[in-house]
């Protein structure tokens, strides 16, 4: 994802819009969206919820719904779609007077507004992971994250590649950009369900978010590896190198900034006296280490999370996480349910004898996907309690990373028809199985939510225990009141 070069786009789109139509019909049309978009998200989220599964499997649903797939309420011009296919802009055109000559603009404009708005929702989503986890916690289970990212990379990409072109007789470059496309983890996504599920402070949530971290990274490596293989047959060695050596030096940089930027970022914010004294430095703190992080050719949410984890430092953490979370309700939804929207389930429709060559590529490229991931988890070594499962399950979606994979390769036309379709096919259902595999293979969860008068967090290894609590301040994991006490936004105060 590369959030400055969808702003950059957006500019010139809205400019020329205001000549073709009045700029209200842009704002109406965005404002349309989001009600469309925050219906989708509350419904399918409750719904998800009320059936014993994650709410962000719910808004990813709702999205699917309101999407290319279903209604088309919400669509997005990047997978083919026109004006014409947008139900919003339909609706303008009946109730506000837009002109079918004007409708392209807008509708333009609109996706790539939506579209930054969803980034920005991403960016706080790991902003605010990063403000639950505890930079020492994620430290001591470096080594065991980093096997788990190398082994996660590693064997679906070998086993994609070698399989791919041993079994359909795909040509070499088009088999490595797939293989890469299996190397991606959607850190958003499983932190979102960990966190729902009370398990993101465990040792088992704290491997995984390690690992996910490390896997965005390499993971951008081997983009950068295969996208200059498809550009021109060869690999840019010297781009290679740029990209290990600023990944290293901006995780370290941000490892060691937080040692010395704690005590000044308390400080200002005790100076401050208006309103969005604490907030508002630390998003300013987020978004300029979010930029620092695009520049250098990383992805934003990494600078992000790495604010995130500085911050969670400070003496400020908790009254800056209850800050942030009003934030976060309003814009994280966005990205979930247009990961949904653009989601085009069309391509497993084996009706259509172009999709059928695609299908069965994609059930091998999804076998190679969760096999390839799940056994990361039997890698982690020294921890013999460990949920192993669990670890290599959290591995498992590939959500917007491998879209992005999927993308580059449509457009540097590598890809044949039936092999992006299976790898989107991949992305799509590897995406959708975790947050309810995450559920079964976390049963615990379930007893404690059952009773949840009794639900605490141990302090030491902030795993969630059965124990007295008063009805007052009860943790509500299922429906996510009062959050401020619940597993995933919990005290915490060992921490402090």
């Amino acid at each position: 994802m590369q959030f400055l070069d969808a702003i950059n786009v957006y500019f010139p789109l809205l400019a020329s819009t205001t000549e073709t139509a009045d700029s209200s019909m842009v704002i109406g049309a965005v404002l349309l969206s989001l009600v469309v978009i925050y219906l989708s998200s509350k419904l399918g989220g409750e719904l998800s919820n009320r059936v014993g599964l994650p709410p962000v499997l719910g808004e990813l649903l709702g999205g699917v719904v309101v999407g290319i797939s279903v209604l088309h309420l919400l669509v997005f011009p990047e997978g083919g779609t026109d004006s014409s296919n947008s139900l919003i802009m339909t609706f303008l055109q009946i109730t506000a007077g837009l002109t079918p000559e004007a409708t392209p603009a807008v509708f333009e404009a609109q996706s790539e507004v939506i579209s930054v708005l969803a980034e920005l929702g991403v960016i706080i989503l790991l902003f605010e992971i990063g403000l639950e986890s505890n930079l020492k916690d994620l430290i001591s289970v470096g080594a065991q994250a980093a096997i788990v990212a190398v082994v996660g990379v590693v064997v679906p990409f070998t086993a994609g590649t070698v399989g791919l072109m041993l079994l359909f007789g795909v040509g070499a470059v088009p088999a490595i950009f797939a293989g890469a496309a299996l190397t991606a983890t959607s850190i958003g996504i499983t932190s979102k369900v960990l966190s729902e599920l009370g398990k993101l402070t465990s040792k088992e949530g704290q491997i995984i978010l390690g690992a996910a971290v490390m896997d965005d990274v390499l993971g951008i490596i081997v983009l950068a590896v295969v996208a200059s293989l498809a550009k021109d047959g060869a690999v840019d060695v010297s781009n290679v190198i740029y990209l290990i050596i600023s990944a290293t030096g901006f995780l370290v940089g941000a490892v060691v900034l937080g040692n010395i930027f704690n005590n000044t970022f308390v400080a200002i914010a005790d100076q401050l006296k208006t309103r969005g004294e604490l907030v508002i430095p630390a998003f300013i703190f987020a978004f300029a280490m979010a930029y620092l992080a695009s520049v250098i050719h990383l992805e934003a949410i990494l600078g992000a999370f790495a604010a995130g984890l500085v911050l969670e430092e400070t003496d400020k953490r908790k009254e800056l996480q209850k800050q942030v979370i009003p934030i976060a309700d309003m814009l994280v939804p966005i990205f979930f349910v247009t990961v949904g929207a653009k989601t085009d389930l069309g391509v497993l429709n084996p009706a259509i004898p172009s999709n059928r060559e695609g299908l069965i590529m994609a059930i091998f490229l999804i076998t190679v996907a969760i096999i390839g991931k799940v056994i990361t988890g039997f890698s982690v070594f020294g921890q013999p309690q460990l949920n192993r499962l669990a670890i290599g399950v959290g591995m498992i979606p590939r959500g917007e990373v491998g879209l992005v994979f999927a993308g580059v390769g449509a457009a540097s036309g590598v890809l044949s028809k039936s092999l992006g379709a299976a790898i989107i096919m991949m992305v799509i259902t590897t995406t959708f199985l975790a947050p309810p595999l995450l559920r079964f293979v976390f049963p615990e969860s379930d007893n404690l939510v059952a009773d949840p008068d009794k639900l605490i967090l141990d302090g030491a290894t902030g795993t969630p225990l059965i124990v007295e609590k008063p009805p007052s301040i009860v943790s509500t994991v299922n429906d996510g009141k009062n959050r401020e006490d619940s597993p995933e936004y919990g005290d915490n105060s060992s921490k402090t």
